[in-house]
Parts: structure tokens; C-alpha cells; sequence
């Protein structure tokens, strides 16, 4: 028997797996249904008996344990179709390495999926394309547009991301933390897998399918799925195929430890998301549903929907045990403190589960706010880019300050002339855009003066009053302020409504459109990510590390400066380009790094002077249990990382974009520019923090501690 490479960790599973009684029929439904799609014997791929080791009628069972049979068949169908994808892409194309083979290949799928079921199909060249027209054609009809449209893109991304997976392969790369969980839940399928669910027990109402907490939920279903196939598949993956996406060999090259550990810290980050998953589903979700005002029956639904992920979430890993495609030999008798055997007992663990959950999630709101960490540590950061400043500089810190007086942010308590000073916006403006005209240029620095201005405001003035309601009605009026259509804006009540509205004005007066729309959710992120940071400063709960990254790219409001990076590129890029995963990558990247070189710097005034807990050294700090010098080890290596992944996808995955997509050579010319946007704007952004006194000690000495308004600005009255 080959060695395993790692003793499997005990894992946290706090739902009891459930099997479905219509178990034996799946199983002879998809044995005979995979026969008719050419799935087995002559495919070249499977045989009968893989199929029946495999069992994915039993998967089924244990994922969706309430639907009734003619359900579970087709279910089941669609999991027999994903993972003939699986390996019948890996024999014919990961296998041989051949990429232009695996895209042509790819590009036809999206055929058999058609919005409407009246659009022809073209004729099936193969047992893939045969299984999903024969499933798109079963499933869709008891569904929503809506729910069609999301189950189809998650379908896109699952087969699409194979060429990632396939390109780094050709690389012999293995991804860094952030760009692997973001890649897994594309490649991986849970997202895909929870349309099923709410095919299985109730469809997600479309006016909250796409908010945060629903987004979350899914994610973290996702997350806590992938890391945990890769700890059970690692063996198979790893050492067997080559493959390099998998989650242990991406942590034990990230920090350079034994496989035994790597895997120790993937089920570490694996029950975290899973208390992210808990949290949200007690805190955020239920505050939606009063916020949207659903009615009794969406309330229903969304909660059958939860428990479903739950169920799936258990009756995985109960698969994931049976089964003979992955390392699972031992598992069970490695905790010696386990007595239930057999089906459905390995999540009744209670002393293992009790001490799996207590000391991790107990550490998360137990920290001390306040705690003197003396001047920020600042490694050497690699920046491969060189900063370039506007002339016009000088010129537009004079009209800044003459802006925001005009404005009244200097007249409600929270800024003054001397802190407008000590930032020093004008300086980050200069080197994002150095070739700005003066007009731009101060157009520019009044966005980050009014950005900089509402990330202080809120926890400062809402944070200290524990108001959240205050927050969130200030939010909704702030979207007020962006009018769409020509409608007239809310007439502003304080300094920050009065900013948005002069410089979306002048912002979208010549924008189509799709760009003010696109401009308007990028404010929106931004402000709506301010409140979920008051409302874990009002739990005093140190976020989840994988919640905090995503969340810190609104935060700091990177959807914005990236709308407004690319209005100067007009329409030569086309919409989908943006969004392909090569260019999302670079993007991500980019942000990655200048979020992360914000809380190196501003790790003494966040957490000395302001008691603040969105700081990634801290996060770190608290997941790991290590020290200051430590965590910011980690989080520089991260950021190396991130500036790194940067590269790589301008020199080696843009080029490919470009010929996908067919671009013109005006567009081409385009995206050269944007990336250089992006490389000025990290260059920009470290040479502001160097410069600037915001984040130096000896002003937070003098100007940080102990400051609050000396009177509360206008804020909403809830009538």
C-alpha cells in the first residue's frame, strides 16, 4: 500500500450527514444514464467499475438527504457529468498539455446551456457536451431566468478556469493563497453545486441572490468544500496527476513547511470559513431579510437553502470517507477519542467537535482594543515600479483645501486644516496619475480626500455612538446622491452628502450609462463595507482571514479607483474583458498588495490609537496565535507574492487575453495603458505612505490619541 503523505486532520463538522432513502435508485438511474451519454466502456475514460467506486449516487444521497427520487436521479446526473469533465478533461488535454485544444474545446460548451430552451443546440461531438444538453434541457424549466443565468455562469467559470489550472501546469506554477481560493471556487464547482441545492430545496429569491451575506454563504460553502476535497485528494492530485491546484501543496510552498503541517493549516482555514458560514447565517442573513423585507415564504426558502448547504457541507464529507477516488484510509481511527462508527456518525463527535470550535472562535472576540505596539515595522517592500509625480502637484493642494472647506468637511469635528495637511492626498494623486491635467488631477485627489474622509468618518462618528442603524441609513442616503437617470440628488444634509454630490456631477457628466452604473456600485461597495466593518468593531470580532482580504478590497475602496482607472481606456476594451480571469487576476493583485502596504503602515494607528481590528497583521496574529514580528512576516511575504502574481499575468496571461478575445490593436494599446495605470498607482500609493505623516509616530503622538469630534456632525434622524 503507498504511504500516505499526511495523517488527515480531525475535522470540524458540526451537522449530522443524512442519507436520502432514494440512494439505490440514483445509483441505477446514473449507471444507466452515463451508459447512454457514452460515459463508459469504449469512452476511454471510465469503466463500469470506476463509476460504481466512485459512487456518486451515494454522494448525492448525503448531499441532498430531503429531495425525492426523480430529484436525486437528475442530481446525481449532473455530478456523474462534472467529474467525467474532470478526467475526461484531464486524459485529453492537462495530460498533454494542449491548451488551444482544451480552449476550442471549452468555447463550444456554453452552447448547450441557451437562456431560452427554444434555441437550437448543435449536435454533441462527445460525451460532455451529450450530458449537458441532455441536463440543461431537464433541469431548467422548474427554474427562474434568474436562477438560470447564475447556474449558467457558474457552470462557465467551473469548466472555463480548467485553462488556469491548465496554464499553470504549462508553468510549472503553483498559485499563491489569495489567487488559489479565489481560482478554486471557479474551477472547483461548489458555487455550481449550490444552484443544485437550491434546485434541491428552494430557490434563492433574486432580490437578495446577489448581496453580501447570500454571496457569503456561498463562498464559504464553497471554500470549506474545496479545502476539504484537497486534503483527501492530495495523494491522487499531488502525487499521482501533477497537479499543482491543490490547497496543501499551495500552503507548503507559501511557507515553506512539511506536508503534515500545510495540511494542518488547510483545516484550520477550513473550519474557519465554516464559523464565517455560521456567523453569517445567524448575524447577516437575518438582518437582510428585514432590510429587503421578504416575505415569510423568501425567509423560508433562504433558510432551506442554508440548511442545504449544510447538509451538503456533511454529507461530503461522509462521501468524501467512502470513497475510493481519494486518501482516506485511517481517518476515521486517528481520533482516539471517537466511539460512533458507521454512516452519519462522524459529525456526532461532540468532545472533538467542542474542542475543534472553542479556543479558535473564542479568540476572534477576546481582543484587547487599544494595546500599545509602538511605531509600525516597515520591511523592505519589493516594488518593481518607479514612482512619477504631476507637476501639477502644488497647484492642486491649494484648490483641495479651498475644495473641502467648501464642502464643510473641515467644520463638523472630525478633520481639520491640519490633518487635510497631514495627509497629504494631493501626493498619492501625483503619482497615481502623473500625466493627469490639472482638471483631473484634482478631480482626483477630492475623491480620495472624500474616500479618505467617510473611512474616518464612520467608525469615528458611528463607531463611538454605536449606531449602526445611523450608519445604514447614512449609506442609503449617500446612494441618493448619485442619481442615474437625470433625477434630482438628495439634497445633501453634511459635508460628506455634499461632497458626493459635486463630484459625481462632474464625475458622469459625459459617462454612458453602463459606466455611471458601473461608477455608482463601485461608491456603493465601498460605503456598504464601511458598515460591516462597524458592525464587527460593535461585536469586537476580528474578522475570518479569507472574509477580511475580499472585504478589505472595498474597504479601501478599490472597485472605485479601478472605474476610474478605466474611464480614460473609452470603449476600444470591451466589457468581458474586464472581466476575464486573467485581467480580475491582475486587478486583484494590484489591490491586494496596496491594502495590505496600508495596514503595514497603519498597524500602530489602527491598533494603538483607534482600537481598530481591520488590520491584516492583526487578523494574522489572531488565527495563527503568533506575534507582531511574525504576522508581518506573513503578510510581507504576501504581498512579494501579490506583486509577483502582477507580473506574471501582465507578461504571460494578458498577451493570451488579447488573442482569446481577438482585440484590435487600438485595444491593445488600451490595456498596455492600464496596466501601466495600475503599476503607477502602486507606485504612487507607497510613496504617499513613506511620505506622509498620517501613519508616523510622532504625529500620532500628537494628534491621533484620544481624538474625537468636539461636536457630532449632522447625521439622518431615523423617524
Amino acid at each position: 500500500m503507498t504511504q500516505q503523505p499526511f495523517e488527515l486532520p480531525h475535522f470540524y463538522m458540526p451537522y449530522p450527514a443524512r442519507l436520502n432513502p432514494h440512494v439505490d435508485e440514483a445509483r441505477a438511474h446514473s449507471a444507466e444514464w452515463a451508459r447512454e451519454m457514452g460515459m463508459l466502456e469504449g469512452s476511454g475514460i471510465w469503466e463500469q467499475a470506476d463509476l460504481e467506486a466512485h459512487d456518486y449516487g451515494l454522494l448525492c444521497a448525503y448531499t441532498h438527504p430531503e429531495c425525492d427520487g426523480p430529484a436525486l436521479s437528475l442530481i446525481t446526473d449532473w455530478y456523474v457529468w462534472v467529474f467525467f469533465f474532470d478526467d475526461h478533461f484531464l486524459e485529453i488535454f492537462k495530460r498533454t498539455q494542449d491548451r488551444a485544444g482544451g480552449k476550442a474545446y471549452l468555447d463550444r460548451l456554453p452552447l448547450f446551456m441557451p437562456m431560452d430552451l427554444s434555441t437550437p443546440m448543435p449536435e454533441p461531438q462527445n460525451p460532455v457536451e451529450a450530458g449537458l444538453a441532455d441536463l440543461w434541457t431537464r433541469t431548467v424549466p422548474s427554474m427562474s431566468a434568474d436562477w438560470r443565468r447564475r447556474f449558467a455562469v457558474a457552470t462557465e467559470h467551473l469548466l472555463n478556469e480548467s485553462l488556469w489550472e491548465l496554464s499553470n501546469i504549462n508553468e510549472g506554477r503553483v498559485a499563491n493563497p489569495v489567487e488559489y481560493i479565489e481560482m478554486r471556487r471557479k474551477v472547483g464547482g461548489a458555487p455550481w453545486s449550490s444552484g443544485l441545492v437550491e434546485y434541491a430545496r428552494a430557490e434563492v429569491p433574486a432580490s437578495v441572490a446577489e448581496s453580501r451575506p447570500l454571496r457569503v454563504l456561498m463562498e464559504t460553502f464553497s471554500d470549506a468544500v474545496h479545502l476539504r476535497n484537497d486534503l483527501f485528494s492530495y495523494q491522487r492530485e499531488v502525487e499521482d496527476e501533477g497537479e499543482l491546484s491543490n490547497g496543501v501543496l499551495v500552503l507548503e510552498t507559501f511557507f515553506g513547511c512539511t506536508t503534515q503541517e500545510a495540511a494542518d493549516t488547510v483545516n484550520d482555514v477550513l473550519t474557519s470559513r465554516l464559523h464565517q458560514f455560521e456567523h453569517t447565517a445567524l448575524t447577516e442573513v437575518p438582518a437582510l431579510a428585514l432590510e429587503k423585507g421578504l416575505t415569510p415564504q423568501e425567509v423560508a426558502a433562504v433558510a432551506a437553502y442554508t440548511q442545504g448547504l449544510q447538509d451538503w457541507q456533511s454529507g461530503g464529507h461522509e462521501w468524501h470517507m467512502r470513497s475510493s477516488r481519494y486518501m482516506n484510509a485511517r481517518a476515521e481511527s486517528t481520533a482516539p477519542w471517537k466511539a460512533l462508527t458507521g454512516p452519519g456518525t462522524s459529525a456526532a463527535d461532540v468532545g472533538a467537535l467542542l474542542a475543534a470550535a472553542g479556543a479558535e472562535r473564542l479568540r476572534a472576540y477576546t481582543h484587547v482594543p487599544f494595546q500599545k505596539v509602538g511605531p509600525s515595522r516597515l520591511p523592505d517592500f519589493y516594488m518593481p515600479f518607479q514612482v512619477e509625480l504631476s507637476p501639477h502637484l502644488n497647484a492642486t493642494r491649494t484648490r483641495l483645501t479651498g475644495w473641502v472647506h467648501r464642502m464643510g468637511m473641515l467644520q463638523e469635528g472630525v478633520w481639520d486644516e491640519d490633518k487635510l495637511a497631514a495627509y497629504d492626498l494631493p501626493l498619492c494623486s501625483a503619482g497615481l496619475d502623473p500625466d493627469a491635467t490639472p482638471e483631473a488631477l484634482d478631480l482626483s485627489a477630492q475623491w480620495l480626500a472624500w474616500g479618505t474622509y467617510g473611512d474616518d468618518y464612520y467608525p469615528l462618528v458611528f463607531g463611538h455612538r454605536r449606531d449602526l442603524a445611523a450608519a445604514r441609513l447614512t449609506t442609503q442616503r449617500l446612494a441618493a446622491c448619485m442619481p442615474l437617470a437625470g433625477e434630482e440628488a438628495t439634497v445633501p444634509l453634511n459635508g460628506m452628502e455634499r461632497g458626493l454630490v459635486d463630484l459625481w456631477a462632474r464625475t458622469t457628466a459625459e459617462m454612458t450609462p453602463e459606466a455611471r452604473r458601473g461608477l455608482k456600485d463601485a461608491v456603493n461597495v465601498m460605503t456598504e463595507s464601511w458598515v460591516w466593518e462597524l458592525s464587527n468593531q460593535l461585536q469586537n470580532r476580528i474578522p475570518d482571514p479569507v472574509d477580511y482580504l475580499e472585504m478589505r478590497r472595498a474597504t479601501f475602496g478599490s472597485d472605485l479607483t479601478l472605474s476610474l482607472c478605466r474611464m480614460g481606456n473609452g470603449p476600444a476594451v470591451p466589457p468581458e474583458v474586464y472581466r476575464s480571469g486573467p485581467v480580475r487576476s491582475l486587478e486583484n493583485a494590484a489591490v491586494d498588495y496596496a491594502c495590505l502596504l496600508n495596514d503595514v503602515f497603519s498597524y500602530q494607528k489602527e491598533i494603538e490609537y483607534e482600537g481598530e481590528i481591520h488590520n491584516a497583521i492583526l487578523v494574522v496574529q489572531n488565527f495563527f496565535g503568533i506575534d507582531y514580528p511574525t504576522a508581518l512576516a506573513v503578510v510581507h511575504d504576501l504581498m512579494t507574492q501579490r506583486m509577483q502574481q502582477f507580473e506574471h499575468v501582465a507578461a504571460h496571461e494578458l498577451p493570451i487575453v488579447y488573442e482569446d478575445f481577438g482585440l484590435s490593436d487600438e485595444a491593445r494599446e488600451a490595456m498596455g495603458n492600464y496596466v501601466v495605470d495600475l503599476q503607477n498607482w502602486l507606485a504612487g500609493i507607497l510613496n504617499w505612505h513613506r511620505e506622509v505623516d498620517r501613519y508616523k509616530a510622532e504625529y500620532l503622538s500628537r494628534r491621533a490619541h484620544g481624538f474625537l469630534p468636539d461636536r457630532p456632525p449632522a447625521v439622518p434622524v431615523l423617524s
